[in-house]
């Protein structure tokens, strides 16, 4: 016998096996058509400045690698950052940046040269337009780059490290040429150092006889005091004032935890919030106890407004009692608004008005005033540029249901203007168009002559048609003044002086791209290429049908660039299940037709350039009572999967005999299932899920309820008790690192001992570094090698018609 075709024979066998064709180990290439898009330039990011004359268009990097996840990084109080920085450990690098003028497309790009060295990021305007900001990620230290608009030129602001582990925002302009940021203390002392052998154990203790401490699951907390020191050392930092203009700083101040900082009326006052202790070893950083304080320009505090204690033994969906989300006016006024609950922060406390608006003017020595009671959950305050008024939302916990007021802002009795579901899509009024403020760097609602510009997707029956309406607020009429054509997609961006509009306008075959509009025409103000030209040649489709009961439901179907008429193809259907209240809103359409195709590096639509169908955003209406919808999910996301197979199978495009079942977190959830309770799929992908819900028993998604409360829900909806029942082969993937509620990688790993403790097809891939999304250039095409895989070892080749899968 020939040893040689004897080996050769049996690796060719084992190379057929599920699960073990041509791993070879390490990551893992997806197929070149898959490799090409992934790797295909994205579209630059479009920033208009404040005073509508410059444009910003920044080239970012698409995906990080392996290396920079692997760089040293501290997971503290449930963040994560990068120690030498400072700064949080993924940030969204830009490769280049150009400026240009916004209204004159011909004049010269300006190209801003970026130093060679370091990772810059985080581009900013200043409030009039004239300067922008650049932050640098260096090994040691974060710097704050100012850019001039006029010449493009860029230079550090000298001898300053910026912190930013907890105040994550934007730096806070108190004028157009000075702003206030977080930076690391000059003198911070010694680096905290573990014990080399531990003084005694971590004890928590809840010793409140009756009161309830119900928590969601969290990752990253702190273990012990050890962590509490880190934690401590690294987050501190001191308010510095930076001139951009002359480039110089003094701080302000000693260092705190100083978690919030922003700019009180016009530049007048500072209001900042900072963490206490005691810290928690169950609770992340935000829920941390808080002192809420009003300074000076020179950092001297000048009164403290709230003390907000450690966030526990607060019921789901509760809130804190005593003040708590806190305002400052942007007018010269420089009042402070805050809210208080009435009902002590328990949302079963039966009361006439749950929350409450108090306002505090300067120079805040007198007592705060009552401005606003509400029945329900405040959870939106906005204030309009004309001074006097703002808007604030509220939300019906019970009917899922939002109510928006024009609130003045002198005390008098509030308005109501809105008034929908929260997940209304056709008639909603739109979101208010915003300016920023040239004297202070505030973002207000624009109310020009008493009207606000709503500007919303416009969603409709035949899909969405982008909108800007003004809006009265004197006898709240609407009168549209444009809305996109049905054959492109174009949203609204800015008004300018003379009802001239800058919109951006694409559609199936043209990117996005900036217009003018005027009463005679529109005129292109950009003209970017299309980096992806092989997706045009796939066909979608909305796909809208109903369900047996008669709720509404639609797909986006699209096929790959050699399908062929009248063929039948392997299809994989991916779907995200959401919550409704009514039949009415679940059967809403979203997206359009119009859009120009730009895919994730996750999605699955790349497995259309391997051959497959895809059936995507397929629509997974949970109907009900929001305090009891879970009751019947699986009934009803069985319900949704059979009317979808009817509607492919009607179609002609799609084998019903090899479809597969996917999503990502709540998706995969849903996807297993779906396995776990019918036989309607061959195959399954699951990414990032969670899948015993007994692990999450104070609460996940939408449910309300703990698990003690409605335990035959958590236990039907917990697929990992059925894992006996799910025969069909199941691709997991999870990041080794997921910090995201309730989806910790152990809710996979248990999953597949347990599918392949009872003899299922079943992969698990943990990917090294990764999160709830995964980012690394490597990861995101292993991800897609081992779908494409996975669907063709057991849907089979979906360019051989017929061709069972393994």
């Amino acid at each position: 016998m020939d040893v040689r075709k004897l080996l050769a024979g049996l690796a060719l066998a084992v190379a057929c096996l599920p699960g073990l064709a041509a791993d070879a180990g390490g990551y893992q290439q997806p197929s070149p058509a898959i490799r090409e898009l992934l790797d295909a330039p994205q579209l630059p990011r479009l920033l208009i400045s404040p005073d509508k004359q410059s444009l910003a268009v920044l080239e970012l990097r698409r995906f990080a690698t392996i290396e920079e996840l692997a760089r040293p990084v501290l997971r503290l109080a449930g963040l994560r950052f990068d120690p030498g920085c400072a700064c949080p450990q993924q940030i969204t690098p830009v490769q280049r940046l150009k400026l240009r003028s916004l209204l004159n497309p011909d004049a010269p790009e300006r190209q801003v040269e970026l130093p060679a060295g370091g990772v810059f990021h985080s581009f900013g305007w200043s409030p009039d337009g004239q300067r922008f900001l650049l932050e640098r990620r260096m090994e040691q230290a974060s710097e704050l780059w100012v850019g001039d608009t006029a010449s493009g030129r860029i230079r550090p602001v000298a001898f300053l490290r910026l912190s930013t582990v907890l105040a994550q925002g934007d730096p806070v302009w108190l004028n157009a040429r000075e702003l206030i940021v977080t930076t690391v203390p000059d003198r911070r002392g010694p680096l905290p150092q573990a014990a080399r052998v531990p003084g005694g154990p971590a004890v928590q203790e809840s010793v409140i006889p009756g009161r309830a401490s119900p928590e969601r699951s969290h990752a990253d907390l702190l273990r012990n005091a050890h962590d509490e020191a880190l934690f401590d050392y690294h987050a501190r930092s001191t308010l510095t004032l930076v001139d951009v203009v002359s480039g110089l700083s003094r701080d302000l101040g000693g260092p705190a935890l100083f978690s919030s900082v922003a700019n009180v009326g016009e530049g007048q006052y500072l209001l900042t919030e900072r963490l206490i202790r005691p810290f928690s070893l169950s609770l992340p950083w935000d829920d941390f106890p808080r002192v809420i304080e009003l300074r000076q320009r020179d950092g001297k505090v000048l009164r403290e407004l709230g003390r907000l204690p450690l966030k526990q033994g607060v019921a789901l969906d509760g809130v804190l009692p005593g003040p708590r989300a806190f305002f400052a006016s942007p007018g010269n006024d420089a009042a402070v608004f805050w809210v208080e609950a009435l009902d002590g922060g328990n949302p079963a406390a039966r009361v006439a008005y749950r929350d409450r608006i108090m306002r505090l003017d300067a120079p805040y020595t007198g007592e705060p005033q009552e401005v606003q009671r509400m029945p329900h959950r405040f959870s939106r305050l906005i204030f309009l540029d004309d001074g006097q008024n703002a808007l604030f939302s509220e939300i019906d916990r019970q009917r899922a249901w939002t109510r928006t007021y024009l609130l003045p802002l002198n005390g008098a009795q509030s308005r109501p203007l809105f008034d929908h579901s929260l997940r209304e899509r056709y008639r909603h009024p739109g979101t208010p168009l915003t300016r920023v403020l040239p004297s202070n760097g505030r973002t207000v609602a624009i109310a020009a002559q008493g009207e606000l510009l709503l500007s919303g997707p416009g969603a409709g029956p035949k899909g969405e048609r982008p909108f800007l309406d003004r809006f009265s607020l004197k006898d709240l009429t609407t009168t549209r003044i444009f809305q996109s054509a049905e054959s492109v997609y174009e949203q609204p961006l800015a008004l300018l002086d003379g009802g001239r509009l800058v919109t951006q306008r694409e559609s199936a075959i043209e990117p996005p791209n900036l217009f003018l509009r005027d009463g005679t025409g529109s005129s292109a103000l950009t003209r970017l290429k299309d980096p992806t030209p092989q997706l045009r040649k796939i066909r979608r489709e909305l796909i809208t049908f109903k369900r047996a009961d008669g709720v509404e439901l639609s797909f986006w179907l699209y096929l790959p660039p050699d399908h062929k008429e009248g063929e039948r193809r392997p299809a994989l259907i991916w779907a995200y299940p959401l919550e409704f209240a009514d039949n009415d809103t679940a059967g809403q359409i979203k997206g359009s037709g119009n859009r120009f195709s730009v895919w994730s590096g996750l999605s699955p639509l790349h497995l259309l350039m391997d051959g497959f169908v895809v059936l995507s955003d397929a629509t997974m209406p949970i109907v009900g009572d929001p305090r009891t919808v879970n009751d019947s999910f699986v009934e009803q996301i069985t319900m949704n999967a059979r009317a979808l197979i009817d509607k492919a199978e009607e179609l002609g495009v799609v084998d019903i005999k090899r479809l597969a079942i996917g999503g990502h977190s709540y998706g995969a959830f849903m996807a297993v299932n779906l396995l776990a309770h019918t036989d309607l799929f061959k195959a399954g992908i699951a990414r990032s899920g969670a899948y015993n819900r007994t692990l999450t028993p104070f609460g996940f998604q939408s449910e309300r309820r703990n698990l003690w409360e409605a335990k035959d829900v958590y236990l039907k909806l917990s697929p990992f008790l059925y894992a006996n029942q799910i025969k069909e082969a199941l691709l997991l993937t999870h990041g080794e690192a997921d910090n995201n509620s309730g989806t910790s990688p152990i809710q996979t790993e248990r999953l597949y001992q347990a599918l392949a403790g009872t003899g299922a097809p079943v992969r698990y891939v943990s990917l090294p570094y990764e999160s709830h999304g995964y980012t690394a250039r490597e990861s995101v095409g292993h991800v897609q090698w081992e779908m494409s895989r996975w669907l063709t070892s057991y849907l089979g080749d979906p360019r051989a018609p017929g061709e069972a899968g393994k």
